[in-house]
């Protein structure tokens, strides 16, 4: 007689592991949105900013910001039973732009953080994953609750083709950082399946 478990006695799989990158220009938000969404403890290698480095990275613009990443910040987020999201986020300034190509290795795909105030900061980001052939999602952060430039507009000025999606989030705010980690991996997904032989 054969026997076949139940569905409760049924081994449980663990679930999907998926690298996502969360990339941007300096102080647009990355390290905020991983912070608020990772289920474990962030790893983060955040640095005071000095005044040499101040000079470098332009921070007349965020002149609240007192701290910068320096290498990436990492964390974890389970959606559901089935897929864990595995977090890298990016140093922002041009300087640690090196470290880029091992960061994205073997990612599914990136959130490009963008702040709308200061648009000439998202360029090396957008240009690096269309370069890459990464399936990416470009996030307009709130800073202030507010959008100081309408969609298109934004979608014009970065030269995204209308494949690219765009939403608008609140990088402090978990709800709206899962949800845009959401339409990223239901992306992701669609350009991989799309791009496997039938």
């Amino acid at each position: 007689m054969d026997f076949k478990p139940s569905r409760d006695e049924q081994v449980r799989r663990p679930p999907l592991p998926v690298k996502i990158v969360i990339a941007g220009g300096f102080g647009v938000g990355k390290t905020t949105a991983v912070a608020q969404i990772s289920d474990t403890p962030v790893l983060t290698t955040e640095a005071p900013i000095t005044e040499v480095a101040a000079e470098i990275d332009r921070t007349g613009q965020v002149p609240d910001k007192t701290t910068t990443t320096v290498a990436l910040d990492f964390g974890t987020v389970a959606i559901d039973d089935e897929v864990k999201l595995y977090l890298f986020g990016t140093p922002g300034q041009d300087r640690f732009g090196f470290m880029w190509q091992d960061l994205t290795e073997g990612a599914l795909g990136a959130l490009v953080i963008v702040d709308t105030r200061r648009l000439d900061d998202c360029y090396p980001a957008v240009d690096y994953f269309e370069r890459a052939g990464l399936p990416f999602l470009v996030a307009l952060n709130l800073f202030d609750g507010r959008l100081t430039h309408s969609l298109e507009d934004v979608r014009w000025a970065l030269a995204l083709n209308e494949d690219t999606p765009m939403v608008t989030f609140d990088a402090r705010d978990r709800i709206s950082v899962r949800d845009t980690l959401v339409a990223l991996l239901s992306r992701s997904f669609a350009v991989a399946s799309s791009a496997t032989p039938q």
